[in-house]
């Protein structure tokens, strides 16, 4: 029997980072079969400065003999470009075949016309609810933005930007992301968050609001060690940055009124707490939102997946960069993932039959199916097969699992290898079809941008065998 299920927010969604200047990208089949579940959103990183003399080549390669102390001493951001069909587009696409959502966070030269604006925003239609982080941490100085212009010209630009944004790509949710509350007063006595009346346009355009803050972090990585000097990193801890962000929401829904507020990067830096630390410090933060039940912070974007240095779950090998050294991080996060106050929550809808319909809206709204899986104890194997050429996202026993599009059989038993049914039971079987191609097609409905529709006419087909050919003796003894 089948039944609809609505894939919903959770009370606080969990996002992660996947590549930066401190780390390459890192697939999407590795990071859900290590990590047993999707994110809400992952964040990829890259700069646009198609006007500068290096442009379009990485900067730390085209500048490769210029004396640098310091990550940001390039001429431009040390991202890679955003160029046309760069690697950027296959990431999103990765990104979203398995069921997230994009988060393109862009460094981008403030002086670009309309024109070229308008050309970069078109290219961001296909690509369904994306969250774009325009510029961010423009509260600092280390970046090209707020080296270039004034904090009025960094968020007039993010203004003109969301403008083209909503005419060519209104899928996009614009995302502004600045500074803390500060030690500043209004007229009233009342603290204001950094440079305030500066960015008050950007605040009232923008979708979402977002303030990256670590709870330590090392920010003169690489070109020095956390040790002997205090001005090379930071060290606030969980309770401090947690008030601080709880101030800056009430400050700006005070005045600007209520919209979403994320932590778009967020980590305690191994190279100041260690590794072993590490674990305990950013558990202290979850657990903080957790159970204050901070409604207010609706997503928080850990900065990592692998690191070069010891921002990430693991640490990209110096022998090898295309392997990943887990961190003691990695296994507490994995709790964090299927903590319920931080897990996309399932809403079971009425009896369907098959052909069934599916629809794809987001990561946080989509419509797919359940069907009940009875089980005896000890199963040995469970399989699940679906000829149909449909790219699924399945979730079964609290393990998510991925079905790309020319696959047909799925092996289900890492959901039981931690534990396997030891009575009889009803395990449900959830699949939400996602973009084969991870873009959106105009398939003619309205809405398009956002909503994609697909249709499974074939029930799956279950293996589930509790008896192994070696206990039934098909193998010589």
């Amino acid at each position: 029997m089948a039944k609809t299920v609505h894939l919903c927010p959770a009370q606080c969604a969990l996002d992660i980072g996947d590549g930066s200047e401190r780390g390459e990208y890192v697939c999407q089949d590795y990071i859900l079969n290590v990590l047993g579940r999707p994110h809400r959103a992952v964040n990829i990183m890259y700069t646009y400065y198609p006007n500068d003399s290096q442009w379009p080549a990485r900067i730390s390669e085209a500048c490769a003999v210029m004396e640098v102390g310091f990550a940001w001493d390039y001429p431009y951001d040390d991202y890679y470009p955003f160029v046309e069909d760069g690697a950027q587009f296959e990431q999103m696409r990765d990104i979203r075949r398995h069921g997230q959502d994009v988060m393109l966070t862009m460094t981008i030269d403030c002086s670009l016309d309309d024109e070229k604006l308008r050309a970069l925003a078109s290219k961001l239609r296909p690509y369904g609810r994306m969250l774009l982080r325009i510029n961010h941490e423009c509260n600092g100085n280390w970046f090209t933005h707020n080296k270039r212009f004034s904090h009025e010209e960094i968020a007039s630009f993010f203004v003109r930007f969301s403008r083209i944004i909503k005419e060519e790509a209104p899928n996009v949710r614009t995302v502004f992301c600045a500074g803390l509350i500060s030690k500043d007063k209004d007229e009233n006595g009342k603290y204001m968050v950094e440079y305030e009346d500066e960015f008050a346009p950007a605040y009232l355009a923008a979708d979402v609001w977002s303030a990256d803050k670590y709870l330590a972090l090392h920010f003169g990585w690489p070109y020095n060690i956390a040790e002997a000097r205090e001005d090379t990193y930071t060290a606030d801890g969980s309770d401090k940055v947690f008030e601080w962000f709880l101030a800056t929401y009430e400050r700006l829904s005070q005045r600007f009124g209520n919209k979403p507020f994320i932590q778009a990067e967020m980590n305690a830096d191994g190279d100041v707490t260690s590794p072993i630390y590490q674990t305990q410090i950013v558990r202290a933060f979850y657990d903080l939102v957790k159970n204050n039940k901070a409604g207010w912070l609706t997503g928080i974007s850990m900065y990592q997946f692998r690191d070069r240095g010891r921002l990430g779950l693991e640490v990209e090998d110096p022998n090898n960069s295309s392997v990943g050294i887990r961190q003691p991080l990695m296994d507490e996060y994995i709790k964090i993932l299927r903590d319920p106050y931080f897990s996309p929550r399932m809403e079971e809808g009425s009896e369907t039959a098959f052909p069934a319909k599916l629809r794809w809206g987001g990561s946080e709204d989509a419509d797919g199916i359940e069907i009940a899986v009875e089980f005896d104890p000890e199963p040995s194997f469970c399989e699940v097969t679906l000829q149909e050429d449909l790219c699924l996202m399945m979730e079964f026993n609290g393990r998510w699992f991925f079905k790309a599009k020319g696959v047909a059989t799925i092996d289900l038993m890492p959901a039981f290898f931690e534990k396997r049914p030891d009575r009889k039971c009803t395990v449900p079987l959830r699949i939400f079809a996602t973009p084969p191609d991870g873009e959106n097609h105009d398939d003619g409905t309205a809405g398009w941008t956002v909503d994609q529709h697909f249709v499974m006419n074939e029930e799956p087909k279950l293996r589930i065998r509790y008896q192994t050919p070696y206990q039934a003796g098909a193998v010589e003894k």
